[in-house]
């Protein structure tokens, strides 16, 4: 049975249980009885920010090496208890935070906490299961490296955003995962890994003074003097002209197309009509205008798109496009023109209507399972848009006009400095970098 979610049963204020734990921790609880599940999800402050060139996938081998063994349990037998009864636990690490996010029935409430507790406080990285996860993340940096697209995205990054550490890869690369030790994973969780900061969200059929009773045994009395505070992702001001890199990737039929620059943070006071026009230039419909010229009128893609991340740095605004080599250059021209086009002309009040209403339309869809709710209010909780956040969302979605949104264009995008990444057979006329 999938409960639906309405505007008048969002989660709110009043159903959703907000506890700060005597160490630091942020429980947010919402009880939900329509299946008798439990997700788990929640973050430490623990990222890529803290690393370099160098020492680049720091973050994210340390957070997939957790369950690999504790100071209580082998991996093999974590494995064996969550696959014994049907529970996931999973660990992932990025720029700001390192996540988490566990799943199984209410009965296994007790199992998937104290599993959860015991790779978050007592990891132990045994050497050899080390080993094999830095074999798989390589296998994984290896496999990018044959991806048109993946290349794209990767040389985009490093144009647009150069020394900033956006510019990095948080996945890391060829040449820094084999030169990190199991004493730097150690060292890393040492330093970053504490309650101060973390959230967790708990959503399911279980009464929240109980869970708050459960997660306060495993956790609240968790401590680390010695966290470190993650730096702050410093602003990355967008290029002075317009700047090409081609990543040559000769043996592909296929190139593909990242182009655009770094975007606002998802606490600038206009980003819902920063997000609103990226849904009307690449989301809406058949990818929106951009999809519409590119791939359906022109037939010049198998896909275009656009992107607007959000986050707690100024994460980037980006169109992306898989085109045949030949059509790499009128691609490109098609987009900029959708760009120019919305920064010199107002959006048609229908057109900005449909967008609206999908976008208001879309909101429940996200929130029909345990997981899609939990992760929602973490991100409610993360990004500081307050509890009632979902009850307010349609009315703030409605309030942007077309003018708002041509100021939000003519603020975060531009046709002249901006960064273009291709990857894929060289032409006689692109750049290579």
């Amino acid at each position: 049975m999938v409960e639906k979610m309405t505007h008048t049963t969002y989660p709110n204020t009043q159903t959703i249980r907000r506890q700060v734990l005597a160490n630091g921790i942020t429980l947010l609880v919402y009880e939900r009885f329509a299946s008798p599940s439990l997700v788990i999800d929640g973050l430490v402050r623990a990222g890529a920010l803290a690393e370099s060139r160098q020492t680049a996938g720091l973050a994210h081998f340390t957070a997939v090496s957790l369950m690999r063994g504790t100071e209580n349990h082998t991996f093999e037998q974590i494995y064996e208890a969550l696959e014994s009864v049907g529970a996931s636990l999973s660990f992932s690490g990025a720029y700001h935070t390192t996540g988490f996010s566990a799943q199984g029935l209410v009965e296994d409430a007790d199992l998937l906490l104290e599993l959860l507790g015991e790779a978050l406080r007592q990891p132990i990285f045994p050497e050899a299961e080390v080993e094999k996860v830095r074999g798989q993340l390589l296998t994984g940096i290896a496999m990018r490296e044959n991806d048109p697209q993946q290349m794209a995205g990767l040389a985009f990054d490093e144009l647009i955003y150069g020394d900033h550490p956006y510019g990095r890869s948080d996945l890391g690369y060829l040449d820094s995962l084999p030169g990190l030790t199991v004493d730097d994973l150690r060292q890393f969780h040492r330093r970053y890994y504490g309650p101060q900061g973390m959230i967790i969200t708990v959503v399911g059929a279980m009464r929240a003074e109980e869970v708050v009773e459960k997660v306060t045994a495993v956790l609240g009395d968790w401590r680390n003097p010695r966290q470190e505070k993650l730096p702050d992702a410093p602003d990355a001001p967008r290029l002075d002209s317009l700047k090409r890199v081609h990543v040559p990737m000769p043996d592909k039929q296929q190139s593909n197309i990242c182009l655009g620059l770094p975007g606002p943070r998802r606490s600038a006071p206009d980003y819902l009509d920063a997000s609103l026009m990226n849904t009307i230039l690449g989301v809406f419909g058949m990818m929106g205008r951009i999809g519409q010229k590119v791939r359906e009128e022109k037939n010049l893609a198998y896909d275009a798109y656009s992107v607007l991340q959000g986050g707690l740095g100024p994460a980037p605004w980006y169109a992306a496009a898989g085109v045949a080599p030949p059509n790499v250059e009128p691609a490109i021209a098609a987009i900029l023109a959708q760009i120019e086009r919305i920064q010199n002309e107002l959006v048609p009040a229908a057109e900005l209507a449909d967008n609206q209403a999908y976008r208001i339309g879309s909101l429940p869809m996200s929130l029909e399972t345990n997981g899609g709710l939990a992760n929602v209010i973490s991100d409610m909780e993360l990004y500081g848009l307050g509890l009632d956040y979902l009850l307010e969302y349609p009315d703030l979605i409605r309030e942007i006009t077309p003018e708002r949104i041509r100021a939000a264009t003519r603020k975060y995008l531009s046709t002249e400095q901006l960064g273009i990444a291709v990857a894929g057979p060289a032409l006689d006329d692109e750049v290579t970098g």
